[in-house]
């Protein structure tokens, strides 16, 4: 791979990669800063996208057009939909797709992007694979899942509001921008993977624990990150 584009929601979640990046030159894009330079010893491009889904595809396909990436990470937080994946561990997408679509009274299954032949966007396997590996060894006191990412412009925090969204999508973790940058990269023919440490439980705790996981939870998904770098 040439360039690999990175991109992170807040600021907080891309500081840290940017600090590491040599030879770094800045080009501002729809009030963006896409810091280009070498990472990892690989040409990258490190973006803060700004939250939400319309943020984060229009990064992605500023990525993809203007900087020509051969791939693109998502890396960031989210809050946990299973019981049983812990605050701070991370989760890496099998796949993508965004929760607040419902298209249902046109006869498409909830999810799915009308006209679209697909109902959520794969990973690209091999990075799937390379981010479990790397985790396992970067980041050995915490668990990490590779299973669906959900997304929607809305920051789950109520335990009825995560109940529906596990039971219809069967997902792992949701958060804001993944799916929308899987879209992109599925329309562009760009392999991708989402990287995402669990800040939160998305149910009625989310409030509080969101500020307070949320800095070791982006360590993780920082070292995840860096990890791959070096392996790409």
């Amino acid at each position: 791979m040439n360039q690999i584009g990175i991109i992170g929601a807040m600021d907080e979640e891309v500081a840290k990669l940017k600090e590491q990046m040599e030879h770094a030159r800045v080009v501002k894009k729809a009030q963006m800063d896409f810091y280009q330079g070498v990472l990892g010893g690989k040409q990258a491009v490190v973006v803060r996208s700004g939250i939400g889904k319309v943020n984060a595809a229009l990064c992605a396909q500023i990525l993809v057009d203007d900087f020509q990436v051969d791939a693109l990470i998502n890396t960031g937080i989210a809050g946990s939909l299973r019981n049983w994946i812990d605050i701070g561990d991370i989760v890496v997408s099998t796949d993508a797709l965004q929760h607040d679509m419902d298209a249902t009274n046109f006869g498409y299954p909830v999810g799915q992007i009308p006209r679209m032949d697909v109902l959520s966007f794969k990973a690209d396997e091999s990075l799937v694979k390379l981010a479990k590996e790397v985790c396992e060894e970067v980041n050995p006191e915490i668990s990490v899942y590779c299973g669906r990412v959900v997304s929607g412009d809305q920051f789950v925090s109520e335990d009825g509001v995560k109940k529906r969204i596990l039971e219809a999508f069967a997902g792992y973790c949701t958060e804001m921008e993944g799916a929308a940058i899987a879209q992109a990269a599925y329309l562009n023919g760009v392999p991708f993977v989402i990287l995402r440490a669990i800040s939160d439980k998305a149910d009625n705790s989310a409030s509080v624990d969101y500020p307070a996981f949320e800095k070791k939870a982006i360590e993780h998904s920082v070292k995840l990150t860096m990890g791959m770098m070096a392996r790409l």
